[in-house]
């Protein structure tokens, strides 16, 4: 994969490809079908539920995807996008908006192949807890840590708790939203002040889309701490960021693994010989 030297920024990428520096000129380039996809979800056996509203924009046979806090996308969204150039919506001032169509961008002139960096892991058919499950496996793989290291969760999904419970890995739960996790613990709302106390950290894509990714890299960075991405918003955006603060990511395009109960795979990306840069 074609990646950029030095400290990486969002918005420096975003620059870049404004620029036409990573591919076609993006003012060429026109949005042909904008969707949001709403979901709420409670898995057989969890206590507790959840809801997601996603952003998503195709160009070509790409889709580049932000999800959004439920109800904080402004009617007319989806209509905007529709039809425009990638260079416009890479100037929206929604950041949603900006990360979807990075990445629509990005997956278009880098897809998510082995050429590319990609090492494509299986999901089996099943329902969707076996299939959050089998994704979070795929996550969790891609730490390398020992047994009582301490990880910082930004975007709390339980399956991924489970997992590195199941690893004897200890964490620190964090999401904007607060409130338990299925197993009773606090969710802390600031991640940038648990960090200091974590090992390694694993962090939501959903960070491109409300801003605080960049801070979170640049603690990894500048602590040489692992940060492992499991990215359904921005899963084309962060593996540019491989060697610049993140070390590695569970890329799961449109469509995710919670819409379908049939087969599906995720593409991982690692620093290093086996992958990602």
């Amino acid at each position: 994969m074609s990646t950029v030297t030095g400290t990486l920024t969002f918005d420096a990428l975003l620059a870049r490809v404004r620029a036409g520096e990573l591919g076609p000129d993006p003012a060429a380039q026109r949005i042909a079908v904008a969707f949001t996809t709403r979901q709420a979800v409670r898995h057989d056996g969890r206590g507790t539920g959840y809801r997601n509203e996603v952003l998503s924009l195709r160009l070509g046979s790409a889709v580049g995807s932000c999800a959004v806090e439920p109800g904080a996308l402004p009617d007319g969204a989806v209509e905007e996008c529709v039809g425009a150039d990638v260079a416009t919506l890479l100037a929206h001032p929604l950041l949603p908006v900006r990360v979807a169509a990075l990445d629509a961008y990005l997956m278009h002139v880098t897809p998510h192949t082995p050429e590319h960096g990609a090492r494509t892991a299986a999901l089996p058919a099943g329902t969707s807890l076996e299939k959050s499950r089998a994704r979070a496996r795929a996550v969790i793989g891609l730490l390398d840590l020992p047994a009582g290291a301490t990880v910082l969760v930004v975007g709390v999904v339980n399956s991924l708790l489970e997992e590195l419970r199941s690893r004897g890995l200890r964490y620190v739960p964090c999401d904007l939203k607060g409130g338990l996790t299925e197993w009773g613990e606090a969710v802390v709302t600031d991640a940038l002040a648990a960090a200091d106390r974590c090992d390694a950290l694993l962090v939501s894509g959903m960070t491109l889309g409300n801003g605080t990714f960049d801070p979170l890299r640049e603690h990894a960075l500048g602590h040489g701490k692992q940060l492992v991405a499991f990215a359904q918003t921005g899963s084309a955006v962060l593996p540019r960021f491989l060697g610049d603060g993140v070390s590695a990511v569970c890329a799961e395009p449109y469509p995710f693994f919670w819409l379908d109960g049939g087969a599906g795979v995720v593409h991982r990306y690692a620093c290093g010989p086996e992958g990602g840069r």
